[in-house]
């Protein structure tokens, strides 16, 4: 579980096959081994490959291709990095599972002020989940939504959060992950029973 606040940034160096290799902090690098879970853009993924001092390696399956932007990484991309949360942890954005519910379009990006406003496009069987001022992880990042409206949903991008994040690389036409607040998702499924 992850708390979609992001920690480190990392970059696609290597794909082979299905083995991506990402170059990251060393200090990132230390805190992880063999087994060890690494939210990759929101994604939860296990390091397969003992981490040099500055590179780790994953590989995602077919399945985990399929169902998010992963599959479109280039190498040099930059990628958001958090490890998973631990008691010590605080819980400054929401409960992230690192579990991807969808892929999702940019639409554009507006300056407002100090701040960044994203429009995303809601996939249609997501959009019942999106609520305006509710919780939302875009890329691994905890977002509160803004708008969410039959067709689209916005967020606000705050500047620490625009430089310290892959937000600032992304571009109208881009993908990226999208998991839906968990506590929606089981407040339907005891709302059907």
């Amino acid at each position: 579980m992850f708390t979609g606040i992001i920690t480190d940034l990392g970059k696609l160096t290597k794909k082979e096959g299905v083995l991506f290799t990402f170059n990251t902090d060393p200090a990132f690098c230390k805190k992880i081994d063999i087994g060890t879970s690494v939210a990759i853009n929101g994604a939860c993924l296990t390091v397969t490959k003992k981490p040099s001092s500055n590179t780790f390696s994953v590989e995602p399956i077919p399945e985990t291709l399929n169902k998010t932007m992963l599959g479109y990484l280039k190498i040099d991309d930059l990628v958001n990095l958090e490890l998973p949360v631990t008691p010590q942890t605080f819980l400054s954005g929401h409960l992230v599972q690192g579990h991807i519910d969808g892929v999702t379009k940019l639409k554009n990006i507006t300056k407002q002020k100090n701040s960044y406003i994203l429009k995303f496009s809601i996939p249609t069987s997501l959009s019942k989940y999106i609520a305006e001022k509710g919780s939302i992880a875009i890329n691994g990042i905890s977002l509160t939504v803004i708008d969410a409206k039959g067709d689209y949903f916005t967020v606000g991008i705050i500047p620490f959060t625009w430089d310290n994040t892959m937000l600032s690389t992304v571009r109208p036409g881009d993908f990226v992950n999208i998991e839906v607040d968990i506590l929606a998702k089981y407040l339907e499924k005891v709302m059907n029973k």
